[in-house]
This record gives C-alpha cells, structure tokens and sequence, in this order.
C-alpha cells in the first residue's frame, strides 16, 4: 500500500497555499490523476494501491465523484494564488485506472478541463493494464480526449511475468496496442528486467516483442525491492534470489543498444522514445521541477515551490473531502540547499542534462574527473551541461554524490 508519507507541517483545512507563495502563471501544469485500484497486488509493488478486499469504507464506483471534489477545491486555490492554467500534461496513473469504466475517467478528464481548461496540443496519457484495453475502450478513451495510452507489458516471458505476480496474458499486449492504435492513441509500453530468475535471453525475447510492437515510447525499470513488499519478505528468507547488480547492468545495456538499433532514443536513464515529439512531457514536467497538482489519495503535489501530499487511504480521502476539508496530509518548502540538490538529482537523469552553472563550486570541480572516468560527456561539458554517458546512467548515483558533496 506504499511507503510511509513524509512529515511535514499541517495543511489548512480549506487547502490554501502558505501566505508569500508565488505561482508563475508562466509555469506549465501537469496534473496527476490517481486510480488506487488493482484486481491483485503486484509483488513488488510499493505504489499506493489497492484491491477489492483493502478499500473499507470507500467504494470503487464513487471514486470519480470523489475525486473531482479535490479537482474543484484545487481550482479554488490556485485561483486564489494567482496560478490558475490550463493543463499541459494530464497523467491517469495507478492502481490501474483502466479498471475503472472510461466513462469515469471521461468525466475527470472533464472535470480538470471545466477547472482549470486543458491547453492546445496537451498530452492526456491514461496507464493500462492490457487485460482492460478492447476497441471500445480505447475508442471512448480517445473520444474523451486522452492521446496516449501507456501499457504495462513488464516481460513477454510468462515465468517473469510470474515472478512478477502480473496476471495479465501477454498475448493481450499486442491487442491493446492494436486498438490503441486504431483510436489514433500514441502508445508507450512499461518493462520490467531483473526478476527472480530472469536470463539476458529472457529479458531479449521482451525487449525485442516490445520493438516489435512498434510503439512510440519504451520505459525499462531496473526491479528495485522495496522493503514492506511480498517480494523483499520472499528474498529475506531465502525463497527468491536478490536482484544480482552485474546481471542487471548487463540488461540495461542490451536494452540500449537493442532500443538504438531500432530507432529509440534515451532522453532519461530509464526512458526511450522515437524522436523527441514522443518524449513523455508529463514525466519531463517532474524531473525539470515544473508545477503539478497530483489527485488522489496518496498523491503529491508541487506548486510555486511548495510540496503537499495527501493522506493515503481512499476512505480518509473521501472522509476529509465530504467535510469540506482538503485531503492534503502536509506540506513542506524545501530550501535552497534541497531544492538545488533534487536538481542535480533528477536532472543529471536527462538527456538534456544539468546546466553546469547551477553546480555549487565543489561540483563544478568534480566535472573534469568525471569525464575523464568517462562518466559524463566531454563535448557536452564543453557547452555548459553535465550529461551522462552510458556508463555514468550505470552509475548515476555516484555521478550525484561527486556533484554535491
């Protein structure tokens, strides 16, 4: 049911932004959409989800209504700040929000466009479980206004996708794609490497299926155990092997140079796309710092500086927006040392780097020997920006540490 929310200091009850906070209408908006909601929990998962026998107290069918509670309490704060805009980026994300009837998903896709109005050319992408995608979906996804469907396809080998605890049938990839396509949708699919007794050979046979299915955008996650999961609880008594680190370098790299071959460019360590118009600007808006507003239990939020997030069960959800009251949990205002430290942070990430001007003087120092350790592109350096090259994506966290310490 995901991590513990961070501490932070109290939330008005009416959700009001801190006295001082300047909202640059100038800034794009994304906004967050989120479905709690799976059939079964992965075992890996740490997200804030839930299935059918966890929701006590709340019900899956008035979820929409409920949510677009917080859509027009959130349009009355930033009204009240100043930085009321229209979406650029609206992101469905889970949970499956598939699981919901798109009609429900429609109706707060209008909500955020009643409220706020939704920008010429936005990008409204919904997450997908391929078990939920027919024509009909699909059709009605794109009727509504969304223009990207993102699949979680994770392995096309069915003991990975066991090891996974993913139910779905592989063979319902390449269906969902195809309607996707035929509502005229852009089409991203997920992926998964490194699990319990994945081969380089397996996880081949899945990138290759994935190209083959010709879409516009490939993410590829290293598997991470997240402690509180079933999946660190089966390696901690020996049930499953420990993700091995040297296997799991080996598939990013096949990753690239398959994904390259086929005409995929990386614009973020884990993140590929056919050219930079297929790029998930959603996503982008994150890593670059931008202002987003995520709804949903559970969701966090970044608006003129200031970071919220909201309690994490969908009955105190619910509870608090029925009184009237935000569902806001706390907040904090990261200072300048945070702030500039998440940048190298996420930015260092992208393609399109970190300015070097914004290192503070140690990390500037540390720019030449990281070349020279063939971790960061010298040519890129030589116009002003700290980029990775393959190896330093291997090696990002360390990249960071030089940067900052």
């Amino acid at each position: 049911m995901g991590s513990a929310l961070p501490l932070g200091e109290p939330v008005p009850a009416d959700g009001s932004l801190p006295p001082g906070t300047r909202v640059d209408p100038a800034t794009d908006f994304g906004v967050y959409l989120h479905v709690p909601f799976c059939r079964v929990r992965c075992g890996y998962c740490d997200f804030n989800t839930y299935t059918s026998s966890e929701l006590r107290g709340t019900r899956q069918d008035q979820y929409a209504d409920t949510l677009l509670g917080e859509i027009g309490l959130a349009a009355r704060v930033l009204a009240g700040s100043g930085g009321n805009r229209p979406a650029s980026t609206v992101f469905f994300g889970g949970g499956t929000p598939t699981l919901l009837p798109p009609g429900d998903l429609a109706r707060m896709l209008g909500g955020v466009r009643d409220a706020f109005g939704i920008a010429t050319g936005a990008e409204v992408t919904v997450e997908a479980n391929p078990d939920t995608v027919s024509p009909a979906v699909a059709a009605e996804l794109a009727a509504a206004g969304v223009t990207r469907l993102s699949i979680g396809m994770q392995s096309t080998v069915p003991h990975v996708l066991a090891a996974l605890d993913r139910t779905h049938d592989p063979a319902n990839v390449r269906t969902a794609v195809a309607a996707a396509r035929g509502a005229g949708l852009d089409v991203s699919v997920d992926l998964i490497y490194g699990a319990p007794g994945e081969s380089l050979d397996d996880w081949r046979a899945s990138i290759e299926e994935a190209v083959a299915l010709q879409p516009d955008h490939i993410s590829a996650y290293a598997l991470i155990i997240e402690e509180g999961t079933k999946l660190a609880r089966q390696i901690r008594r020996g049930e499953v092997p420990a993700p091995d680190d040297d296997l799991q370098a080996d598939m990013y790299e096949l990753a690239d140079d398959l994904l390259a071959g086929a005409g995929f460019d990386w614009y973020e360590v884990s993140n590929w796309s056919r050219g930079d118009a297929h790029r998930s600007r959603h996503n982008l808006a994150y890593w670059t710092g931008s202002d987003w507003w995520g709804f949903g239990p559970g969701a966090h939020s970044h608006i003129g500086g200031v970071r919220f997030w909201n309690v994490k069960h969908p009955a105190a959800y619910a509870q608090r927006l029925a009184a009237g009251e935000s569902p806001a949990a706390g907040r904090e205002i990261p200072d300048a040392a945070a702030r500039a430290l998440e940048g190298v942070l996420l930015r260092t990430r992208i393609r399109d780097g970190l300015p070097i001007e914004e290192l503070l003087g140690e990390g500037r120092h540390a720019v030449a020997a990281l070349i020279a350790d063939g971790l960061i592109e010298g040519p890129a350096a030589l116009r002003g920006r700290v980029v990775l090259t393959r190896r330093g994506r291997l090696l990002a966290d360390a990249v960071v540490r030089a940067l900052t310490e």
